[in-house]
């Protein structure tokens, strides 16, 4: 059933600040979709494989999309390996990034360092194609490069972790990170300031790091210090380490405001992880709404909130967690940092895309291709 509330005034315009970002139901936009997007508070809409049919039914959905909020941010998941939304009609299939911390790891015959030299190059073009083949079908942002290290017991981490020296994973990320720039693309580095050491899924349970601030920023943080003018964007763990701060990373003034952006001088955009996971479902053990976990992470330093697969046809969870996010800031529960309407706007792309068939022509693309790993 369609809902039947109204849509909001100056639908073409984004607010002061428009941190939501919402997803949609299908291959095409329906009359709640559209709505959803011109709301005041939507900055973003992010896409899943439900979404997708082939390139030119995405291009026209981004499109419509674009053509309802030109400054809308059309975001992904789409990293490589197991993590790829779009997979067929021309996407190439990108390697797991694993496979470029193995590639770092073997220099064959050419002397010592050259599979890390190999390696890095591999890696930019990795970042050029990703970003290339999603912006000619209208997507402007993927979040990726993963930063977590691989300390191995985490299953949802895996092999989307490029290794486990904090060094190597640095410089992969920065070479991955050179060939979305070279795409018109920005990044978001994740999950802050680490994933990698917990076993438990934040999709499925809460996990918890119980090492100490000093521990982690010596080790599954410093991609993040030595990030800090190149990473666009950052987005937290839904982890909870004790020893810092009861709230999950995500929910933490201590971890977003003290440590990310005061003590390793991040100054770029912050996203929340999804909302609806099971790492953000409680805070300080108590279960929270939608509402109130984006107020709570809002308030905590994130510019940008997600909210992921809520858009069933006739589920109206999005429009409770918009009216939820009016009325707790009409409230004062939660404030907009003044600069995080420009950080979102900063990570929209800056140059007109190539289009596809240009694209595969484009002789830096046809390079690229052959250094994949």
């Amino acid at each position: 059933m369609t809902s039947k509330r109204k849509s909001p005034a100056s639908p073409a315009v984004a607010s002061e600040h428009a941190p939501a970002i919402v997803d949609v139901a299908g291959l095409a936009l329906n009359a709640d979709d559209r709505r959803r997007l011109r709301h005041p508070l939507v900055g973003g809409l992010i896409l899943f494989a439900r979404n997708w049919q082939d390139r030119r039914q995405l291009t026209q959905l981004c499109a419509e999309a674009k053509s309802l909020r030109p400054d809308l941010l059309i975001c992904v998941d789409h990293e490589g390996g197991r993590v790829q939304r779009f997979r067929t009609d021309g996407f190439t299939h990108l390697p797991p990034m694993r496979a470029l911390g193995e590639m770092w790891m073997h220099d064959g015959n050419r002397g010592a360092g050259s599979g890390a030299l190999s390696a890095t190059d591999a890696a930019s073009a990795t970042g050029y194609v990703l970003g290339a083949e999603l912006r000619a079908c209208g997507v402007d942002l993927s979040f990726t490069p993963v930063l977590d290290l691989d300390h191995g017991p985490s299953g949802v981490i895996g092999d989307r972790a490029f290794h486990r020296d904090a060094r190597v994973v640095t410089l992969l990320a920065k070479s991955l990170m050179h060939g979305l720039a070279l795409a018109g693309m920005a990044n978001c580095g994740k999950h802050f300031p680490g994933h990698g050491f917990v076993r438990g899924d934040s999709h499925l349970e809460v996990p918890v790091d119980r090492r100490g601030l000093k521990a982690i920023l010596a080790d599954d943080a410093q991609p993040y210090e030595w990030l800090s003018t190149t990473l666009a964007s950052v987005m937290p763990a839904h982890v909870i380490y004790p020893k810092v701060d009861a709230l999950p990373a995500g929910f933490s003034a201590r971890w977003l405001k003290d440590v990310l952006r005061l003590q390793l001088g991040f100054a770029g955009a912050i996203f929340s992880d999804d909302l609806s996971m099971e790492g953000a479902r409680h805070i300080a053990g108590a279960p929270v709404s939608f509402a109130e976990a984006a107020g709570v992470a809002l308030d905590a330093g994130c510019d940008l909130v997600l909210l992921c697969n809520q858009s069933a046809s006739g589920s109206d969870v999005i429009d409770v967690w918009l009216d939820g996010l009016e009325r707790l800031r009409a409230e004062g529960l939660w404030h907009a940092d003044p600069d995080s309407e420009a950080r979102r706007r900063a990570l929209l792309p800056q140059s007109a895309p190539l289009g596809w068939d240009d694209l595969m022509h484009h002789p830096a693309y046809q390079h690229a291709l052959e250094r994949l790993p």
